[in-house]
């Protein structure tokens, strides 16, 4: 089985229902590394040598946020912004991450409806990440499809259980 590091971004995780669900369930797996940046760098200082090291030590990367904004929160941009680095990420020379795969596990406030055209957003979720798979297609990693729960203000606690399961099916 591959070597999964999943970046965490939440920034408020202790109030989290479905992300914390998903951590939780997530540590119980041998191969999968749960990296979450909040409680990592609190003042937002990224170790830049640690992250790239931790990026080589795994096959698989994810990132693992809640959708703001239509993106994702800030120190998982900073993060992007300072350990994606040219000659070692893009570039000629920039290699290190080709041949790796990459997904988003992506949690919403709103219903599957509302991210879609003609819907309240008005554009889909794969319209609304291009951005990460733009960034997937310049570090030459293999953007995987992503695993997304709407809605997750209404959800029962069962059903924020049963998402947590089909996440650990989605990234095996």
């Amino acid at each position: 089985m591959k070597k999964t590091l999943v970046i965490l971004a939440h920034p408020n995780l202790k109030d989290s229902i479905i992300n914390k669900a998903w951590k939780n369930r997530l540590v119980k797996e041998s191969n999968i590394t749960i990296h979450d940046l909040y409680e990592k760098y609190p003042d937002g200082h990224i170790d830049v040598a640690y992250e790239q090291q931790l990026l080589l030590n795994h096959e698989k990367i994810v990132f693992q946020f809640p959708f703001y904004w239509y993106s994702s929160p800030s120190r998982l941009k900073e993060w992007q912004d300072v350990v994606l680095t040219y000659g070692w990420a893009y570039g000629s020379e920039g290699t290190k991450l080709h041949g790796k795969e990459f997904m988003l596990a992506i949690s919403t406030g709103g219903p599957e409806e509302a991210y879609q055209a003609g819907g309240y957003n008005a554009y889909s979720m794969s319209e609304l990440t291009k951005p990460f798979q733009a960034m997937a297609n310049l570090t030459g990693m293999k953007f995987l499809p992503t695993f997304t729960i709407h809605g997750v203000r209404v959800l029962t606690e069962e059903e924020v259980q049963e998402s947590a399961e089909k996440f650990v099916r989605h990234l095996q």
